[in-house]
């Protein structure tokens, strides 16, 4: 029957019995009539309808017809029924008395029972009825009592039993209801429904401890279970509700709390592996797990009340323990002084503790830096510390460091004392334990101490840095290391007036240049020049890092000729890669020709270092240095350079090795790019010219590489650099060499010829698919090999699918784009470096240029005299053209007679392209210097460029990444590069 808004309605709700679900309400209108009073005409009202029935409900009675939709049976089907069955079979089969579903339905009864609850406390002042058999809403009218009702349980205590009945009173009066067709209508918490009066109780009774009790007098408890039911049954009742006893006693008692702190280990199992792996990873990460203590410690808070001793994982206002005595029991209800232990609560939390349930679990470092930070304020205000029972027994007591550090001849002398109360300690015990992370410090007395965790952290690179193994020492090099300690109070430090100057000074003192000297230097090459002077004097090994172009070599000579006029004792060692040994030789003959140079190079050299004597300075290669390591390193060289010191980027190749091996006064490295690859590159080389700087290159890994690398870990970067910055002097061009003319770059997109892309486009699908694949199967650290393989062949068609296949007849759109631009350069009377990372294309444009009849100069690895090819260039109008690979030719090569570069590939790191374009961008050029960088359009060319910047920046300008970047390719921008 359908009710109409535009007639008087009203809405009710109707109390009925559901056959598997219990007791539950549903929601009417019901159309009123002239008399205002109900009619017969009623329909069902849900949240979907009600709108239509705004004007006669409100706040509330929106809230009850939700709460009602929800207890309904198709609601319950739809939230529960997990398999696809009817409503039917679903609650006959979860409710079957045998078969039934009885976690189902303890879930199910919980769901209703706590909406029954809310819904109960919504109809104060609304209209309720029980519904009619026949389904009649309005069947009876019902009452809602206005007060709460009482419940006193009773217990008599016999000499065979215990009989147990509650007693429930409202407003003062007995109130008769058992054998009186009583129901509950809901049981959590408990809803009486008694002569059409529905009753709620005081704190919150449950209904299953009245439901017995409905047509039961009582209930008879055994002597026999007596004790369990007492603990089990008894205890909670009178720790609830107020109880009659007869037979045994229940006793009341206060006390001041006394708060008690108890502390104890908690054990974390073991990390999973890691998946995809990649090779040497393993072992660093089982160092790094095996080198911490991921333990945790967990505390635990509790209140003594006299004897009695109750924990806070509920805030009871009343705890009753049971005591049994020869006749009887004694129930001992405990009054708790609630407010007063949220107070101690608190204290806790406003110190970092934040105890819940009872507990706080912390990580063991920062569990015993909270405890020596608190322990003693804690125990003033009341506070019990106590550990539980295990096989250490820890310390607790106040922890100090007192450390000094004293300049001696050559070093710093470290010493220091660590206090655990009243134990000192030598703070040199404390090295391996901090270097190795462990936290632990076994006492003279069997306590076990915990270190601080900020002394990790502290005095980490202190440890790491310094030598000895009965005194600590550090190298004078370690300066900034010991002014941030002094600086942060964490150590007493006396040093010599001549190091206090160098770490308060603000300029490096004016140096006159030697009178052999020949030729002028700019402004930023004399600072340069004043620059070494300054790490000389201070018997610092430096690193010379300007940018390419900016005159590193004459700043080194003019520095060996003021050696040689200042009584320099023994020659000098200058290493550099051989295609350069020419150009050191011609440097030198023009600047300093004063200097008696021996180039100590070629198959049929002397073998004597006896030679030495007569010269002040010794060219020769890391080639050479590695051969004859046994024979030079018996000589004590003034100074020992490294020209292109990138080459002992590798610490563990035989060439650093021998390197490291070299004996001198000074050393001194010159390189544009001091990290290629890794951070590890900067490890090898500061570690040749200030031995110890970094530590040790295990430490190193662990505590700057992987975190710089891997980690991102921007403080280890700023640390890094304030480490290595006073031995490093960096100049940018932009910033220096202002007379330089203009360097404009381009970019110019070639488009590929159609069966270019045809090409491309085959090989690009194949190695896609199975890339992908093998990440999908292996991960990503496996597939890097079939990765570079893969893209080697893309970047190889990209340029000239004939690299790839010799077979390949047709043309290629970039070779097509090189040569009209090149014809275009020529014929305007430019010259132009053209480099290429391939040989292979390189003999390409080569043939091409043949044909054309174009000549040009080439240089390659295999190119035997190279200075010729370079002053051919340099100095012949008719040659245009310069065919560079760029590994071969990407430095130490002066060709500023040409005034455009051509990149005809890119890779991932720009610092080697932008090397190749200081070839010409370099004092002495006189042109603006034309750039124009290669690209194949829609290839993975276009790829790489978009991730070089995405990718490569690590730390500042210093330390950049070559093929390195592979390693960290996502999946994601693998399937980007083969898009």
């Amino acid at each position: 029957m359908k009710v109409y808004t535009t007639q008087p309605f009203q809405v009710i709700y109707s109390l009925f019995e559901h056959e598997y679900l219990g007791y539950l309400f549903e929601s009417f209108v019901v159309q009123v009539n002239s008399k205002r009073q109900l009619t017969l005409q009623h329909q069902n009202i849900s949240i979907k309808n009600a709108e239509e029935f705004a004007s006669r409900l409100n706040e509330t009675d929106f809230a009850l017809i939700e709460l009602m939709d929800q207890i309904q049976q198709d609601a319950v089907f739809k939230k529960f029924a997990v398999k696809k069955t009817t409503l039917a079979d679903f609650f006959f089969k979860t409710y079957d008395p045998a078969k039934g579903d009885k976690l189902l339905q303890e879930t199910i009864d919980h769901y209703v029972q706590s909406r029954m609850s809310k819904i109960l406390d919504l109809l104060q002042d609304k209209m309720v009825f029980v519904m009619g058999k026949d389904g009649e809403p309005t069947w009876k009218r019902l009452n809602m009592a206005t007060e709460k009702a009482t419940v006193l349980f009773h217990f008599r205590r016999n000499d065979d039993n215990t009989h147990y009945f509650p007693t429930i009173k409202y407003k003062g009066e007995k109130l008769e209801f058992q054998y009186q067709d009583a129901v509950l209508v809901c049981k959590e918490p408990a809803w009486l429904l008694l002569n059409d009066c529905l009753y709620s109780f005081e704190k919150q009774v449950d209904g299953k401890k009245l439901q017995p009790f409905l047509n039961k007098k009582f209930i008879v408890v055994p002597r026999n279970v007596e004790e369990s039911y007492y603990q089990k049954f008894v205890a909670p009742l009178v720790e609830q509700f107020d109880v009659y006893a007869k037979g045994f006693d229940i006793k009341s008692e206060r006390y001041t709390p006394q708060p008690q702190l108890q502390f104890s280990e908690l054990a974390v199992a073991e990390p999973s592996p890691a998946l995809f792996a990649t090779a040497g990873e393993d072992d660093e990460e089982e160092e790094i797990r095996n080198s911490s203590e991921d333990d945790k410690i967990v505390f635990q808070l509790s209140f003594k009340y006299g004897t009695y001793t109750v924990g806070t994982q509920e805030a009871k206002k009343i705890s009753v323990s049971v005591e049994k005595t020869p006749d009887s029991y004694i129930f001992h209800r405990l009054h708790r002084d609630v407010e007063q232990e949220t107070s101690f609560l608190k204290e806790l939390s406003s110190r970092g503790m934040d105890i819940r349930n009872g507990k706080a679990v912390m990580d063991r470092p920062k569990a015993f830096g909270w405890l020596n930070s608190y322990a003693k304020t804690l125990e003033e205000m009341g506070f019990t510390l106590k550990q539980s029972q295990s096989d250490k027994n820890y310390f607790i007591g106040e922890t100090s460091v007192n450390v000094g550090i004293n300049e001696t001849n050559d070093w710093f002398d470290i010493y220091g004392t660590v206090r655990f109360g009243p134990y000192e300690i030598p703070f040199i015990k404390l090295r391996n334990h901090i270097l190795t992370k462990r936290r632990e410090y076994k006492l003279p007395n069997g306590q076990i101490a915990i270190i601080p965790e900020e002394w990790f952290t502290q005095y980490l690179e202190l440890f790491a840095f310094s030598e000895g193994d009965d005194e600590l020492k550090l190298r004078k090099h370690h300066l900034s290391l010991v002014s941030d300690l002094q600086n942060g109070n964490l150590a007493h430090v006396t040093m010599s007036r001549k190091l206090e100057k160098l770490r308060e000074f603000e300029a490096v003192e004016d140096q006159p240049l030697p009178v052999g000297f020949k030729g002028e230097l700019r402004p930023y090459q004399k600072a340069g020049y004043n620059w070494l002077h300054f790490v000389q004097d201070y018997h610092f090994g430096g690193c010379l890092a300007d940018d390419m172009g900016l005159g590193k070599t004459v700043q080194t000579l003019a520095m060996l000729q003021h050696r040689k006029e200042n009584g320099a004792q023994t020659a000098s060692l200058l290493v550099m890669p051989t295609s350069l040994v020419y150009n050191w030789l011609a440097e030198a003959q023009k600047f300093t020709p004063q200097l008696r140079i021996l180039t100590y190079t070629g198959t049929y050299r002397n073998k004597s270092v006896a030679q030495f004597k007569h010269y002040d300075l010794i060219l020769t290669s890391y080639g050479i240095v590695r051969l004859d390591h046994e024979i030079l390193k018996k000589y004590m060289f003034d100074y020992v350079i490294l020209d292109e010191s990138q080459a002992i980027k590798n610490p563990n190749s035989n060439t650093s090795i021998s390197i490291r091996e070299l004996k001198s006064k000074h050393r001194l490295i010159l390189t544009g790019t001091p990290v290629e690859n890794s951070t590890l590159d900067l490890w090898s080389q500061m570690s040749f010219i200030n031995p110890g700087l970094l530590g040790t290159q295990n430490f190193f890994k662990k505590e700057f590489l992987r975190p710089i690398e891997k980690l991102k870990d921007e403080h280890k970067t700023r640390r890094l650099h304030a480490l290595i910055k006073p031995f490093i002097l960096r100049r940018h061009k932009s910033q220096v060499a202002k007379e330089l003319p203009e360097k404009i770059e381009h970019v110019t997109f070639c488009k590929m010829t159609e069966e270019q892309e045809h090409a491309y486009e085959e090989t690009k699908s194949y190695y896609r698919n199975k890339i992908l694949k093998n990440i999908e199967e292996q991960g990503a650290a496996k597939s890097q090999f079939m990765l570079l393989q893969g893209l080697m062949k893309l970047r190889q068609i990209a340029n000239h699918p004939r690299m790839a296949d010799p077979a390949y007849e047709a043309e290629s759109g970039k070779l097509g784009e090189v040569l009209r631009l090149t014809r275009n350069v020529v014929s305007e009377g430019h010259k132009v470096l053209i480099f290429s990372q391939f040989v292979k294309h390189l003999d390409i444009v080569r043939e091409a240029l043949d044909e054309r009849k174009i000549k040009y100069a080439y240089l390659d690895g295999s190119t035997k005299d190279r200075q010729a090819q370079v002053t051919n260039f340099q100095n012949d109008p008719k040659l245009p053209v310069f065919l560079i690979s760029l590994k071969a030719g990407g430095v130490g090569l002066n060709l500023t007679a040409a005034d455009y570069v051509f990149i005809l590939d890119p890779w991932w790191n720009p610092a080697v392209e932008a090397q190749a374009v200081d070839r010409a961008h370099r004092i002495g050029q006189q042109n603006t210097v034309f750039t124009y960088k290669f690209i194949t359009k829609n290839s993975v060319e276009e790829k790489i460029l978009a991730l070089q910047d995405k990718k490569l920046q690590m730390v500042s300008d210093l330390i950049s990444t070559d093929e390195a970047v592979i390693k960290r390719l996502t999946k994601e921008d693998i399937e980007s590069l083969l898009s």
